[in-house]
């Protein structure tokens, strides 16, 4: 097997376009990039808009094409996101689609992304249908790969009853779905299955139906600020068991707002997040530790795990750009063809989340390599052992 190809390889390949003078740069390459900068999935959609700024001061041009990024704020609305993405395809003609920082929205993203013939790559973990014909990959983990991995520490840690709490909407459903996969044949049951809008106030009832299962752990299938909610009011009524999460909830807003209640919660991440904690031999501690180091600069802060994603799309795009090459002119169908061909047989690519292999019938990009366990200590998140 061929060695993973690493960001600075690859950045280092790239670095060519740049020296290009402006007189022989060819038809500017243009993203899309669809996020949430306000409404209540605004805690993602804002770092993942961080994490594309960053991506972008890494290069300016690629294969002698500048690179322009069109920026579209979908207000955590999925049917916002939609009109947006039929927006970027057919008034500003872009060559590739990077979005959203919700579940619902990045579905929505991606009816358009497959009836337009337009590439996606999208930040956050997408369903498709079979016949989307590979026009939509996801540099996020799938749900079912990052649950599996939490079962298993559920499975080591011995628990044998689970309770589930998640959003009434598609990221529910799906999490719900890995989590009832993974369960079974680990021998634990789940005891309880309650839902809340992301917008609600209290789950006062539904924390009320958990708690008389008295569940060995509690699973929270949830993502963001509105993902604090159960948990804190589970703190309320002294709920002492085990917490479970997806990797929904590695967002500084969350830590911030859920505080003390969360110690000891327990999610699977992207290597990223404990870059620093990770052996040498990770090829994805040198590629995190990197994207830290240019978050830091630009941001002067350290950067919230959901910023890599973005950062990881933009690589996956850039590394198919560069394949293409000048086989197709930007801001045509052929070109989105092109790019769409290229980043179907992206191989052994580094990011900063994992290690990026694309194949047909699957908009799955990474593998086991990509999933770690790490526990909330105090508002710092550690590498679970």
């Amino acid at each position: 097997m061929k060695k993973p190809k690493t960001i600075a390889l690859r950045l280092t390949a790239l670095a060519a376009g740049a020296a290009l003078s402006g007189s022989v740069l060819a038809a500017d390459l243009k993203i899309g990039f669809i996020t949430s900068l306000s409404g209540p999935i605004s805690a993602l959609g804002i770092p993942y808009n961080k994490g594309m700024q960053v991506a972008d001061s890494l290069k300016d041009s690629i294969a002698g094409h500048k690179v322009q990024v069109i920026v579209l704020d979908d207000a955590s609305d999925p049917a916002t996101a939609a009109r947006n993405a039929r927006k970027l395809v057919n008034e500003d003609k872009v060559d590739v689609l990077i979005g959203t920082s919700g579940v619902p929205g990045a579905m929505a993203i991606a009816a358009v992304a497959r009836e337009t013939h337009t590439p996606l790559i999208s930040p956050t973990p997408v369903t498709v249908p079979a016949d989307d014909g590979g026009w939509t990959v996801t540099v996020s983990q799938s749900f079912p790969l990052m649950i599996s991995a939490v079962v298993d520490k559920m499975k080591a840690n011995g628990v044998k009853t689970v309770a589930f709490i998640g959003f009434s909407d598609a990221l529910g459903d799906q999490t719900l779905h890995a989590l009832e996969q993974s369960a079974a044949p680990a021998g634990i049951k789940i005891v309880a299955n309650e839902r809340y809008g992301r917008a609600d106030s209290s789950v006062t009832g539904q924390v009320l139906k958990i708690v008389a299962t008295r569940p060995d752990a509690v699973f929270f299938g949830t993502s963001g600020t509105p993902g604090a909610l159960p948990i804190l009011a589970l703190a309320e009524r002294g709920y002492k068991g085990g917490l479970y999460a997806t990797h929904g909830l590695v967002n500084s807003e969350f830590v911030r707002i859920a505080g003390k209640a969360a110690d000891g919660l327990l999610v699977p991440s992207g290597p990223v997040t404990v870059a620093d904690q990770l052996p040498a031999s990770n090829p994805n501690r040198k590629v995190g530790l990197q994207f830290r180091e240019a978050y830091q600069k630009k941001f002067g802060e350290q950067p919230d795990p959901f910023a890599a994603y973005p950062f990881d799309a933009w690589l996956v795009f850039a590394d198919a750009a560069s394949r293409v090459g000048t086989k197709a002119e930007p801001g045509t169908p052929a070109y989105r063809q092109a790019l769409h061909d290229a980043i179907g047989q992206t191989h052994e690519l580094v990011g900063a989340h994992g290690v990026f292999n694309f194949k047909p019938g699957s908009p799955d990009g990474l593998d086991r390599r990509a999933a770690v366990m790490i526990r909330l200590d105090n508002g710092h998140w550690k590498l679970a052992q």
